[in-house]
């Protein structure tokens, strides 16, 4: 990360800081004149990759209270921009302070509209910041940070007045409830400590006449200054700024007012410049001078880093993705290896258990092969129960016929007829392939009125409901009677007259799976 640098600027120089870990060293100074400026400019070009905040304190500075109605965004940003215009007209760097809103119907917001007004003075060194394309952060006037020292030293007051030396001069700001409504520099004559007592008890009560003439006090209304000065001087500043009824002075130790706030090196003296530039380089007030166009660098700056950190962060989160992908395949590996020692040990027990079986007369290799070809013939043999329903569907047509037994088989060629079959123009067809053959045994049963003729119908009747099925040739094996050419039919028939139920024959045949 880039270090950050303070510029504190006054009417004499600028003074280059550097700020790391709450340390504040000076590394440079540059007098107010063109030599200064060409120094300064150079400075910047070798440390462009610092970022920077400018602190002006210059007596250049005007301030103006408005009240305007209460609005937001973009509508308030629009007056407030106009009244900074009209009031301040040449003064490129200026800002505003909300200082709360009237408790009155109409809830009207009070401003304060602040300005550094020396744009002559303050033009080359803002040139030479844009020149180096310097990441200028903001421009922050002395003033403005009087509150973030009033918050650090957790001091209230309704009204007070502050009251700092810096640089040869004095910085007087008058605050209401921890806001800041007006501030001016004196210079210092002498910096002796009686002299910097003098200008303590002076200067104030100029400041609190001041007021009173403004009307931001009544003549009466007592107030409190706190007075920023080194132990050192403590004493010679009790002496003159003696309590009245409506002023009272509060000394602020210069090094406890660092420790409070944050600053690891305390003033030698009652200067107070260091105090203010940690302030800043610990929090700077959102209030500050720098318009968008002075801060183009420093929002490039902002853009780079966030792309920075994102890609950092997508690195960051990557080699965890990574890491813990070899991590989980690290684990892979080792319940693989796992694995295979089972494996290896399951085999070999395995092993061990096949040299207790008996031999057998044929490799191992030669019964998986029989096995599996028995599952591959039993997979895709036919099953006899579509000739079962053949069957099933001619005996309901033929109700006198019953069934004795059913030879069913497949495989092999269409055998020969062996017996005789019924109708001339039926013949038997002969097909390529396995064939499945189902040979019927029954009989037919009769009562006593019964004749040889209704036995043989019922057998016809019987036949021909099997051949109706596509693709099935029936052969009459074994007839009821003695039919040939030769016999002749009586109905005083000794079998006749027996009454024992006629038994027949037939032979089902047709291709396999039809």
């Amino acid at each position: 990360m880039p270090g950050r640098r303070l510029i504190y600027l006054t009417v004499h120089q600028a003074v280059v800081y550097a700020w790391q870990g709450g340390q504040l060293s000076e590394t440079q100074s540059f007098p107010a004149n063109e030599s200064g400026h060409a120094q300064f400019a150079r400075y910047l070009a070798d440390h462009a990759r610092s970022i920077y905040l400018l602190l002006a304190n210059v007596a250049e500075e005007g301030f103006h209270t408005e009240t305007i109605p209460f609005l937001r965004r973009a509508d308030r940003r629009a007056i407030v921009e106009r009244k900074l215009s009209q009031i301040f007209f040449n003064a490129p760097l200026a800002t505003s302070l909300s200082l709360g809103y009237a408790k009155s119907r109409r809830k009207d917001e009070r401003i304060l509209l602040a300005a550094l007004t020396d744009r002559a003075f303050l033009a080359p060194w803002l040139a030479a910041i844009s020149a180096a394309e310097a990441p200028l952060a903001g421009i922050h006037s002395l003033s403005l940070l009087g509150p973030l020292l009033l918050r650090a030293l957790a001091i209230g007051d309704e009204r007070c007045l502050l009251l700092s030396i810096q640089d040869q001069s004095i910085r007087q700001s008058y605050l209401e409830n921890g806001r800041l409504h007006f501030s001016r520099l004196t210079p210092l004559h002498g910096d002796g400590v009686e002299d910097i007592a003098q200008s303590f008890a002076s200067e104030t009560l100029k400041l609190q006449q001041y007021l009173v003439s403004q009307r931001l006090l009544t003549r009466q209304q007592p107030i409190t200054a706190y007075l920023l000065a080194h132990a050192g001087a403590r004493r010679a500043i009790e002496n003159r700024c003696i309590d009245t009824a409506s002023l009272s002075f509060v000394i602020l130790d210069s090094d406890e007012t660092a420790r409070k706030c944050k600053l690891k090196t305390a003033p030698a003296d009652s200067g107070c410049e260091a105090i203010f530039l940690g302030l800043l380089a610990n929090a700077p007030p959102r209030e500050q001078f720098a318009d968008d166009e002075q801060r183009h660098d420093y929002h490039l700056w902002l853009l780079r880093s966030i792309l920075r950190s994102a890609g950092a962060a997508a690195l960051i989160g990557c080699l965890l993705l990574a890491g813990t992908e070899v991590l989980d395949t690290y684990a892979l590996h080792e319940e693989i290896r796992s694995l295979q020692g089972d494996a290896g040990a399951a085999r070999r027990r395995y092993d061990e258990i096949v040299t207790t079986f008996p031999p057998i007369p044929t490799t191992t290799d030669n019964l998986r092969a029989v096995i599996e070809r028995y599952t591959d013939l039993e997979r895709n043999s036919p099953l006899p129960d579509a000739a079962y329903r053949m069957i099933s569907r001619a005996l309901a047509l033929a109700g006198s016929v019953e069934l004795e037994a059913i030879e069913w088989k497949i495989g092999g060629a269409s055998p020969s007829a062996e017996g005789v079959s019924e109708g001339s123009d039926e013949r038997h067809r002969e097909a390529g392939g396995e064939r499945e053959t189902i040979v019927v045994h029954g009989r037919i049963g009769f009562d006593e009125a019964s004749n040889p003729r209704q036995v043989l119908h019922a057998l016809h009747a019987f036949v021909n409901a099997l051949r109706r099925n596509p693709g099935l040739d029936v052969v009459v094996l074994r007839q009821p009677f003695d039919v040939a050419s030769g016999k002749s039919l009586k109905s005083s028939s000794a079998d006749l007259d027996n009454r024992q139920p006629r038994v027949f024959s037939v032979r089902l045949s047709r291709a396999a799976g039809a």
